[in-house]
């Protein structure tokens, strides 16, 4: 691994460190994933010589939720009121 050094904007340190110790990660943790979305959502543009095109490996992704039974509910929220 390589060490770097980050600054951050007071509120998003806090944001982050929140979400560190809701999660249980370290701080370290948090920015690596961070880190890997953003390079998820934005692929290489050029290919590298002699590989073709494919498609990117799928995002994956943790549903924070603790009660299962609110998803259907959080879903129906969102839900355009003019939809059946």
């Amino acid at each position: 691994m390589i060490r770097t050094q980050i600054q951050l904007p007071d509120p998003l340190y806090r944001e982050v460190q929140r979400v560190a110790k809701t999660q249980d990660w370290s701080l370290a943790e948090v920015i690596r994933r961070g880190a890997e979305a953003i390079v998820r959502a934005y692929p290489a543009i050029k290919p590298q010589a002699g590989s073709s095109w494919q498609f990117p490996a799928p995002i994956t992704a943790e549903v924070l939720i603790e009660d299962a039974s609110s998803m259907h509910e959080m879903a129906l929220s969102d839900a355009d009121p003019g939809v059946p």
